[in-house]
C-alpha cells in the first residue's frame, strides 16, 4: 500500500477530550474516526490490525474445538424477558419496535439467542459437549462512553459458549478457554493478569478476568505480593483476623456522646481504634431499607451487598427514606432494628465488645457483641479489600493496580438452560439441563490494551502480530527519480516475500513523515534517501530501538526477515 493512497490522516495534535493514550493516539494517527458519543468508525490501519486480532482469537479457539458461527443481531425481546435479564439490564440494553410492534433489543452479549438455538439442535447426551463462538457487533447504551474503544455502546467481541452434560465436562471445557485465551493474548503481544471476577449481569457461579495492567485503567485488581492471589475489587477478599482482642464479653452499656456521629469522631472521643466499632449504612434494596453492617475500619463492597441480597437495584438511602422509618441518623445500631433485613459482614465475627450506634441522639453503646445482641438474617463478606490488608490465602500484604478488561470468562452451570428449557437426554432416557459456559474477548480492547501498553512519547509501538503492517517504507527527496525507483524496487522485493508493507511515497519533508512513522507505529522503518543508495545504503530500524543500522541493498531480504524474526521471538517471551 502506498501511503499517497491511503485513506486517513494523521492529526499533530491529540484530541482535547482525550484522556487515555490509546484514545489519542488512535485518532491522532488516523486509525479511527468518532461518530457518537461511544461510536466509531474503524478505518484502513485500525480495521487491518483488528483483522489480524480476529485470525489470532480464530486460530486460538478453533484449537479448542470450537466451531464458528454468526448469530442474528436484532433479538425478540421475549428471550431476554424469559431469561430474567431484561430487567437486569434496564436503560443498559438498546430495545426498539419494528413496523409490526414487535419488541427487539440490540444484544451486549447472547447467552439468550445462542441457548435458544442450542435447545433445538441438541437432544441427546450424544450430541454434546459442544462449543460455538462468533465475532459480531454488540450494542450496550453506556450512560458515560469514554476512553476511545476502551468504554463504548457499539464494539466488536469475540462471544463463545460451551454446553456440556455435568459439571466435570464445564470444568474441561472453562480450562480449555481460559488457555486458549492465554494463547492469544501472547500472540497479540499484551500482557494479562487473571483474576478472580464478579459475574455481574451475566451470571453464573464463578469468573475470571483477563486483565491488562494501565494506570489509566478503569478497573481496579488486588494482587498479593507473596502468592498468585489475585482479584478484582468487586471480588476481592482478604484476611479479617484480629490477632488482638479482649478476652470476654463485656456487659452491654449506654454512654453520652454529644454530637458524636461519624467513626472519625468516635474514636477520638473514646480514645479506641477503629477497628474496635462497627459502622452501619441504611441501603434501599429495590424498594426495601436494609441495614449493611461491618467493622468501623472497612467500608461496604456494594456489588458484594448487591449479590447477596439478590435484587436488581440498590443504593445508599436518602434522609428522607431514613427519617420516614425513625431511624437516627449518625447514631444507627443493629441492636433493636429487627424489622429490618440486616446482613453482617464476616469480620464481625472476629472481634468482641464493639462500640456502636445506641439509636438515640447524643449516644452509642459499648460492649456490642455479635450474635448475643443482634443477629443477621446474611452473614457473610461485604467489605472492600484495601492495599495493605492481608491475603486471605497466605496473610501477606496485598497491593492494588488499575486495569483494564479484556477478556472474561464465566461458568454458568444451567442458569440459561433451566430458564430457556434447554434440556438432553441422559443415558438413562431422562430429562437433564445442560451445562454451560460462556466466555467473551473484547476485539477493540485488544488494539486499544496493546497500544496502552507499547507506546511511547512519539506514539504507537506496535507489536509485530497485530501491527497494520509490518515494514514501512520511508522514501526521501521522492522528487529524485533514482530515489523513487529505488524505494518502489525495495517495495516490490519485500512484497515477493509476503512481508506486509507500507510505502510512504508522498511528497512530504522527512520530518513530517519520520513523526508519522512513529505515531503509526509500523514495527520496522526502511529510510530510502539520495544520500544513501550513492553508496548502495538503506538505513533500517525498528520501532522499538533508539538507533537504526545501514544495510547494503543485497542484505536488505535477509536483515529485514531477521528483525521479523527477533521481533515474534520478543512477543513470545
Amino acid at each position: 500500500m502506498r501511503m499517497s493512497k491511503l485513506f486517513g490522516k494523521t492529526l499533530r495534535d491529540a484530541p482535547a477530550e482525550a484522556e487515555f493514550i490509546s484514545h489519542k493516539l488512535l485518532i491522532q494517527s488516523g486509525m479511527i474516526h468518532q461518530v457518537s458519543a461511544g461510536v466509531y468508525s474503524y478505518l484502513p490501519l485500525a480495521w487491518k490490525s483488528l483483522k489480524k486480532i480476529e485470525t489470532i482469537v480464530r486460530e486460538a479457539l478453533d484449537a479448542t474445538g470450537a466451531q464458528e458461527v454468526k448469530l442474528g443481531i436484532l433479538q425478540p425481546r421475549e428471550i431476554w424477558q424469559k431469561s430474567g435479564r431484561d430487567e437486569i439490564y434496564g436503560p443498559d440494553m438498546i430495545r426498539l419496535n419494528d413496523r409490526r410492534n414487535k419488541e427487539l433489543v440490540l444484544p451486549p452479549t447472547n447467552e439468550e439467542l445462542i441457548t435458544e438455538t442450542v435447545k433445538v439442535m441438541v437432544n441427546s447426551y450424544k450430541d454434546l459437549p459442544v462449543s460455538l463462538y462468533q465475532i459480531q457487533t454488540k450494542f450496550r447504551d453506556e450512560p458515560r462512553p469514554r476512553a476511545g474503544l476502551i468504554r463504548v455502546r457499539e464494539f466488536d467481541m469475540m462471544d463463545a459458549y460451551s454446553f456440556d452434560v455435568d459439571e466435570a465436562g464445564l470444568d474441561k471445557s472453562y480450562d480449555f478457554m481460559l488457555n486458549a485465551y492465554k494463547s492469544a493474548f501472547e500472540k497479540c503481544g499484551i500482557t494479562t493478569v487473571v483474576v478472580d471476577a464478579d459475574s455481574g449481569a451475566i451470571g453464573g457461579k464463578d469468573s475470571k478476568e483477563f486483565v491488562l495492567l494501565s494506570e489509566s485503567g478503569e478497573d481496579t485488581v488486588v494482587l498479593c505480593t507473596a502468592c498468585e492471589y489475585a482479584a478484582n475489587d468487586e471480588k476481592a477478599t482478604f484476611n479479617k483476623t484480629i490477632t488482638s482482642r479482649a478476652e470476654k464479653t463485656g456487659a452491654l452499656q449506654e454512654i453520652r456522646t454529644p454530637n458524636i456521629k461519624t467513626i472519625e469522631e468516635l474514636t477520638s472521643f473514646l480514645g479506641i481504634d477503629s477497628k474496635q466499632t462497627i459502622k452501619v449504612v441504611l441501603y434501599m434494596a429495590d424498594k426495601d431499607l436494609v441495614l449493611a453492617v461491618t467493622r468501623g475500619d472497612l467500608d461496604i463492597n456494594e456489588v458484594k451487598l448487591k449479590n447477596a441480597l439478590k435484587v436488581a437495584e440498590l443504593r445508599v438511602a436518602d434522609q428522607n427514606e431514613i427519617n420516614k422509618q425513625g431511624i437516627v441518623a449518625g447514631f444507627v445500631s443493629p441492636v433493636g432494628l429487627t424489622k429490618f433485613t440486616t446482613i453482617v459482614d464476616d469480620s464481625i465475627t472476629y472481634g468482641i465488645n464493639y462500640v456502636g450506634g445506641a439509636n438515640k441522639i447524643d449516644y452509642h453503646l459499648t460492649n456490642i457483641n455479635y450474635p448475643r445482641d443482634f443477629t443477621a438474617d446474611i452473614e457473610l463478606d461485604i467489605s472492600i479489600a484495601r492495599e495493605g490488608d492481608p491475603c486471605p490465602q497466605c496473610t501477606s500484604e496485598l497491593i492494588t493496580r488499575r486495569g483494564i478488561e479484556i477478556g472474561h470468562i464465566f461458568k454458568l452451570g444451567t442458569r440459561y438452560s433451566d430458564s430457556l428449557g434447554a434440556t438432553y437426554t441422559d443415558n438413562d432416557g431422562k430429562p437433564q439441563s445442560i451445562v454451560m459456559g460462556c466466555y467473551g474477548i473484547g476485539i477493540g480492547r485488544i488494539l486499544a490494551g496493546s497500544i496502552e501498553e507499547h507506546s511511547d512519547d512519539k506514539g504507537i509501538v506496535f507489536p509485530k502480530s497485530i501491527a497494520p503492517y509490518e515494514v514501512l517504507i520511508v522514501g526521501l527527496n521522492t522528487n529524485n527519480e533514482q530515489t523513487s525507483l529505488k524505494a518502489a524496487e525495495i517495495y516490490t522485493r519485500l512484497s515477493k516475500l509476503g512481508i506486509d508493507i507500507l510505502y510512504d511515497d508522498r511528497n512530504e519533508t522527512a520530518g513530517v513523515k519520520f513523526n508519522d512513522a512513529d505515531l503509526i507505529g509500523i514495527p520496522i522503518r526502511i529510510v530510502v534517501s539520495t544520500r544513501n543508495i550513492e553508496n548502495n545504503l538503506y538505513e533500517i530500524k525498528k520501532r522499538c530501538d533508539k538507533e537504526g543500522i545501514l544495510v547494503s541493498g543485497e542484505n536488505i531480504e535477509k536483515c529485514i526477515n531477521e528483525m521479523l524474526l527477533s521481533l515474534e521471538i520478543i512477543e513470545n517471551v
